[in-house]
């Protein structure tokens, strides 16, 4: 019988805690009532993590299988809440790993959004074409992984009619997102097809701010703040998941609500 080892220096009944911390409900209180060894997150992701070299990799393989249970309880059907004008955070605060004044400036003359992959209709887009598009508003909650959050109004096209216009292979897994700024984002094809998932081109029915990611943010009230790419100008369907800017530095991939 194989003696198992423990990982140097490292608290188990910490680890362990820090990994269900990870989790979404119902899995998290599933995990810490089963939780009693470091064996237990071997079992769960199927990975030796119990001979791994640190507690970070340890937690890395965690975190990857956190993001398969969240993919897997994904629910194209189930909406985020909504609220009424009187709940939107005002004022809406800007938030960024730069400073407001060296937030991006893109010329609305000529800007055109770049279309690449599994399409059909590769043709870049003007800001004049996406906003004569068929909009509709939102008012939801962006939940920040730093743990604040707000309530916004956010108006545009539904980015499921946009990929059927251009005539996306929704059967691809991901579409990559490059950005102005040079923040770069994968997300996966399921959400982007959620019914709340927008193109957004204005926020409190104003032309859409520097501030919050001129000229286009992709909203999902599904995920958290920091995988919604603002100040989108290209994006590729791909079979692909050519990582992002905060993924690629350790965080969740996949960090949906």
């Amino acid at each position: 019988m194989r003696q198992r080892k423990d990982v140097p220096g490292v608290d188990a009944k910490s680890l362990i805690k820090e990994a269900g911390r990870l989790l979404p409900d119902p899995a998290r209180r599933q995990f810490l009532r089963g939780a009693a060894s470091l064996g237990t997150l071997t079992l769960l992701t199927g990975c030796e993590i119990i001979d791994g070299d640190s507690a970070e990799n340890t937690l890395r393989y965690v975190s990857r299988f956190n993001d398969r249970v969240q993919a897997a309880l994904f629910n194209r059907s189930k909406l985020a809440p909504t609220y009424t004008e009187a709940d939107i955070t005002r004022p809406f605060p800007f938030n960024a790993y730069y400073d407001l004044d060296e937030a991006p400036v893109v010329d609305p003359a000529t800007y055109k959004l770049g279309i690449a992959g599994l399409v059909q209709d590769k043709t870049p887009w003007t800001l004049e074409r996406l906003y004569a598009l068929p909009q509709l508003s939102q008012i939801t909650r962006h939940v920040c992984v730093e743990g604040w959050s707000a309530i916004g109004s956010w108006q545009g096209a539904l980015m499921s009619d946009f990929l059927q216009r251009i005539g996306a292979d929704t059967r691809a897994r991901y579409i990559h997102f490059i950005c102005a700024e040079g923040y770069t984002e994968t997300l996966d094809m399921p959400t982007l097809l959620h019914p709340q998932t927008q193109l957004t081109f204005k926020f409190d029915n104003e032309i859409l701010p520097r501030a919050y990611g001129f000229p286009i943010k992709i909203r999902m009230p599904t995920k958290l703040g920091f995988k919604q790419p603002k100040y989108v100008v290209a994006m590729e369907v791909t079979n692909q998941d050519k990582g992002g800017y905060w993924s690629n530095q350790g965080y969740n991939w996949y960090s949906g609500l």
